[in-house]
């Protein structure tokens, strides 16, 4: 199994959609990352759903 992959998300601050690569073992954890396009710190989320499916989410620095 591959546990490294590229998503796709939407960055928080200018909207744009870039490819970010995913490490599905670090599942139930956070990690910084810059916007490929405007620069900004985008906090990425690796979580898993009841079913044991990985899911993904994006978000500005300091929203909760």
């Amino acid at each position: 199994m591959n546990y490294l992959e590229y998503q796709q998300i939407s960055c928080p601050y200018c909207g744009e959609w870039i490819e970010v690569q995913i490490d599905y073992q670090e599942a139930g954890d956070q990690y910084i990352e810059d916007c490929q396009v405007c620069c900004s710190p985008i906090t990425i989320k690796v979580a898993l759903d009841e079913e044991g499916a990985v899911y993904v989410t994006a978000h500005a620095e300091n929203d909760v």
